[in-house]
């Protein structure tokens, strides 16, 4: 076999047999997590493709390891590779709090226009959670990673920037809404309907491939009007395109305002039982109360990136937490994609061999599935399914469940190794 880099054609990937994989272990527990992670993809890939496939890992550098090492947090070369690159995978990187580099993630979505943060939120039999029902919670969550207040766009009281901002607010008669101008910092938040419609397409292309029943609009529209407000009306509008495969609460409401309440559920029912799409949207506040109380309303979420963030986070925590919660950064447009562990770096446990690897390793078989090794995506999940169950947990987990063997990362990672190699 040749190592051959990944391309695109036609809007399908094409992976070869030995495909180029760029990867960025991390900072922190980085290095420790992708060490038993890649154990894990090597065996899967061994196991499912019979020897007659393989991954040619490449190694690049980013954070603050690339920082001691080139004295840059992400060199030119890095970013080259990944552009020269369609798929890659990557650790948790170091990002400092209120002062210094902008967050490297987020520089790595925007470069590549990654606009799509796709978190599946599944529960995994046995895993610790503070709610009752967590087997409830099956969730795709569609995140728009370009936009939003993450585009960095904040300007600090005093400076040329804030007054400059405050006499245009000034000249629109919008300064008085502002409590204490004289010491407020300001950030800006633009949405646009680009941005906004190819998110809300991504989710609903992704409801109709794995037959899934609901889309939901998650927005804060009624408080923010020109921005999340447009959010839904744009999310809606995309939807329209769709003709009758969707049923949306356009539909519903005029079916309503004609024939009245009764009529339009009989309608959303067999629309429902139709196999349509239905597209709905929620209050942002809502969510969260109604994800708690009856998270098997919900198929896949779509919204914009600040309240993605939220969302995906507090999904994460009911079934299981962050540490194990897989993530990718895909433009379904260009093919381009980076899956990701999604939480921080704990550099309090660096070097330890202690924290849990599962979230690298589920968005391993997230990127294994985004290429086309369907098989090997299964493997590993599976496995993890195994050793859940069956209590064989780090740290994290076995605090919380009695009886459990306490594994370190790499005696985690070798027991899900086993797990595939005896499947």
């Amino acid at each position: 076999m040749t190592a051959e880099k990944i391309t695109m054609q036609d809007h399908q990937l094409n992976t070869p047999k030995e495909p180029i994989i760029p990867f960025i272990a991390g900072d922190g527990i980085g290095p420790e997590i992708w060490e038993a992670a890649q154990s894990v993809f090597d065996e899967a890939v061994k196991k499912a493709c019979k020897g007659k496939r393989k991954v040619s890992w490449q190694p690049l550098l980013a954070g603050e390891t690339a920082f001691k090492q080139t004295g840059e947090w992400l060199p030119q070369e890095t970013l080259d590779t990944l552009k020269a690159n369609l798929v890659a995978i990557k650790g948790p990187l170091t990002t400092p709090i209120g002062k210094g580099h902008r967050s490297i993630n987020v520089t790595l979505r925007q470069k590549l226009d990654l606009y799509a943060c796709f978190r599946p939120v599944k529960y995994y039999e046995g895993s610790p959670s503070p709610v009752k029902e967590p087997q409830n919670v099956d969730i795709d969550v569609f995140r728009e990673n370009t936009e939003d207040i993450y585009a960095g766009i904040d300007v600090e009281s005093g400076t040329a920037e804030a007054n400059k901002l405050q006499q245009l607010l000034k000249d629109n008669g919008q300064l008085e809404k502002v409590r204490f101008p004289e010491t407020t910092n300001y950030a800006i938040k633009p949405i646009s309907e680009e941005g906004s419609k190819r998110i809300v397409h991504a989710a609903i292309d992704y409801a109709f491939k794995h037959n899934l029943g609901h889309v939901t609009l998650v927005h804060k529209g009624n408080i923010m009007k020109k921005t999340e407000g447009s959010f839904k009306k744009w999310g809606y509008e995309e939807a329209e395109k769709y003709g009758d495969r969707v049923f949306t609460m356009k539909t519903y409401d005029e079916i309503k305002d004609k024939k009245g309440q009764e009529v339009a559920d009989d309608a959303l029912t067999a629309a429902e039982y139709a196999g349509r799409l239905v597209i709905n949207d929620v209050i942002t506040d809502n969510f969260f109360q109604q994800s708690l109380l009856h998270p098997e309303n919900f198929d896949v979420v779509v919204t914009m990136n600040l309240n993605g963030d939220y969302i995906s986070d507090a999904l994460a925590a009911q079934v299981g937490g962050i540490g194990i919660s897989p993530g990718g950064n895909i433009n379904y447009e260009s093919g381009r994609a980076i899956f990701e562990a999604t939480h921080g770096t704990a550099p309090q446990f660096a070097g330890q061999n202690k924290l849990n690897p599962t979230s690298l390793i589920l968005s391993g078989a997230m990127m294994f599935d985004y290429i086309g090794w369907h098989e090997v995506a299964q493997l590993i999940q599976d496995a993890i399914g195994v050793a859940i169950r069956g209590k064989h947990v780090t740290l994290d987990f076995a605090k919380q469940l009695p009886g459990s063997e306490l594994l370190s990362t790499s005696e985690y990672g070798n027991f899900i190794v086993k797990t595939i190699d005896f499947s």
